[in-house]
Formats: structure tokens, sequence, C-alpha cells
């Protein structure tokens, strides 16, 4: 009983000094049941240990059981301190920003588009052409405006202004009795009509168009040209000179694939007739001429 009790209070003396919670006394009844009287609950000095001398496999232990001190200790600040700011969660949020747009309320850039130039015939009546692209709904406060500069010229002048649904033209402009809205805002189109042109109307229009709040957008121009009778554009002869060499390339190659044929046809013939004499001279020898009759078998 007492080599049980001690063999019992050694083996529980063993596992409470790896433990080492608590101070106690241990009273062996039996082999297989432990008493503890528990004395007080100071902690053991040998059972302390430092809290930053850990092990170096501590950060492979699972969340709960790791020291917040020993793996972070610039995160353990006193209350009310200044915390330091987090440079990489700046550089996503500055990054987010830029990606996805994701910006403050403000206005934002107004793309306008017109032709780069028109030609017309003297007298005839031209459409001048603006469109505008926003990322916003069209307002029903968009405007456009137009100014036009001669050729020679540095000042601009306004010929026509549309806002709140309406048309107003210059009467100080040259073309105050031959202009004419012909656009659709609803479609973001501006554009104008100008009619029995002159060779004084010469130069360049400018079209300029608001859809707030996106205000802010560079006016966009289109040069105008008369003329008596209106001059080939490059465009038409470079269109038509790529396809007269496209027609000769087609034409060439129809040409090579038809001689080929008709060289393959001519072989395929010759062969077959060549083949067909050679075939009949063998056959002839192979028979041999015949052989000739006794004369003493011929009955009279």
């Amino acid at each position: 009983m007492g080599e049980g009790g001690g063999g019992g209070g050694g083996g529980g003396g063993g596992e409470m000094g790896r433990a080492g919670p608590l101070r106690g006394v241990w009273l062996g009844i039996n082999r297989r049941t432990v008493g503890f009287l528990l004395l007080s609950p100071v902690r053991s000095p040998l059972s302390r240990r430092p809290p930053l001398l850990r092990s170096p496999l501590a950060f492979l232990s699972p969340p709960s059981t790791r020291s917040s001190a020993g793996l972070f200790p610039d995160r353990l600040r006193p209350l009310g301190a200044p915390q330091k700011p987090d440079t990489m969660l700046t550089f996503l949020a500055l990054a987010s920003v830029v990606l996805l747009g994701i910006v403050p309320e403000q206005t934002q850039a107004i793309v306008i588009y017109t032709g780069w130039e028109r030609h017309a015939l003297l007298g005839s009546d031209v459409r001048v052409s603006c469109f505008f692209f926003s990322w916003r709904w069209t307002s029903e406060d968009v405007t456009f405006s137009w100014t036009y500069r001669p050729d020679g010229s540095r000042d601009s002048i306004s010929i026509f202004h549309y806002t709140g649904g309406m048309a107003y033209v210059d009467n100080m402009s040259p073309f105050r009795d031959r202009v004419e809205f012909v656009g659709n805002p609803g479609r973001r189109d501006g554009s104008i009509l100008i009619k029995n042109l002159d060779y004084a109307d010469n130069g360049t229009f400018t079209c300029d168009a608001k859809n707030p709040p996106d205000i802010v957008g560079r006016p966009s121009s289109v040069r105008l040209l008369v003329f008596e009778k209106v001059p080939i554009q490059a465009g038409v002869i470079t269109g038509a000179i790529i396809g007269v060499v496209l027609g000769l390339l087609v034409l060439i190659v129809v040409i090579y694939y038809l001689m080929r044929f008709l060289v393959a046809r001519r072989v395929f013939s010759l062969s077959v007739s060549k083949h067909g004499k050679k075939k009949k001279e063998g056959s002839q020898q192979r028979q041999g001429p015949a052989p000739p009759a006794d004369p003493s078998k011929i009955k009279v």
C-alpha cells in the first residue's frame, strides 16, 4: 500500500511537475486513485516562463495558443496612444480608387465629336455634325454652342446656341438666315444645317456641348471647304488603286491554276496513249506469226 501510494504519488507528482499550476500534497490511496490536498493557490516559481521565450515552432501552433505579445509586440499599445498607419491597407485603398473609379461625387469630363473636314458644292446645303459622349443620362439642360472662324482670321464668331429646348441664332453672324438646327438632343446630336453655301463660308466651325453636371470638355472643330466641283478625295483614289491591284492578283492566280490544269491534263492524255501503245505491242509479240502448213497433210 505504501509503495503503491508512493508510486502513485511519484507518478502524480511527475504529471503536476510538468503542468505545475498549483502547490499541494499528494495522498496515495491505491494504484488507481490519487487524492490531492490544496494548500495554496500560489504558482510554483519553476512553472513560470518568460512570455517572450517561446519555442521556435510556436508559429505552427493554433491561433488560440499563440501569444500576441510574442508574435506581434508592436500591436500592444496603451489606451489613447496614436495608432500607426497601415501602409499596405492605404496602398490597397488607393489602388481600388484608381482601378474601380471609386471617386467622390464630382464633375466628370464630356467628350465631343465632329468630323475632320467637310467638302461641299457652291450654292448647296451642308450638314455639320456634332455629337458628345457622357457617362450620365442626357440632361434636360443639355446645351450646344457653335462658333465660326473664317479662313485667315483669328477671331471666332458665335453663330448658334441651343439651350432649354430652344434654338437661338446670333443676328450678327453671317449665317443668321442660313443656319438651321437639325440635331436631336435626346440622342446627344447637336448638328446644324448651313444653306446656300458661298466661297466666303470657308472656315472652321467649332462645337461645344454641356450635359450638366458634366460640363468639362474640349470643344471639337471641323473645317468646311466650298468648291465649284467637289474634288476627288484621296481616300477614293487610294481605294480605287487597291481594288485594281487586288483584281490583278486574283486574275493572275486564276490564270496560273488554269495553266496548271491544262498542262496536267495534256500530260495525262500523253501518258495514257503511250501506255496503250506499249500494251498493244506486247500482246502482238506474245501471239507471234502462225506456223506454215505441212504440204503432205494437205488432202487433194
